[in-house]
């Protein structure tokens, strides 16, 4: 029973090493302010464009930049792009999701 525990104890350890490595390898810290700096300028841009008179225009405009905006933190601070497939897969479908409720939304609200 104890080599068993301290087995699977061992197996645990070495799993969580090798996850810990992974996903620290690679981003320095000059890319993540080049990044927030990008944040700031799409921020910026967003900005810009509600100042303008875009028409119908503006809501896509601003959910596009929203949606780089969203994709940079998930990607970068948040280190999607260092995980597992299938965890990322359910990002996406929760992504999709999302955007099919925003959409009838919005179509509601557009054609009434």
């Amino acid at each position: 029973m104890d080599e068993e525990y301290s087995r699977r104890r061992e197996l645990m350890k070495q799993i969580q090493e090798n996850h810990q490595h992974q996903q620290h390898d690679g981003i320095r810290y000059g890319y993540y302010i080049l990044i927030w700096l990008g944040l700031i300028a799409l921020t910026g841009i967003t900005v810009t464009c509600a100042g303008m008179n875009l028409g119908r225009w503006v809501i896509i405009t601003a959910l596009s930049i929203a949606s780089i905006k969203s994709m940079l933190v998930l990607n970068i601070f948040m280190h999607l792009k260092f995980e597992d497939r299938i965890f990322r897969i359910f990002v996406v479908v929760a992504m999709v999701t999302f955007m099919i409720f925003i959409s009838m939304t919005f179509f509601d609200y557009a054609f009434y």
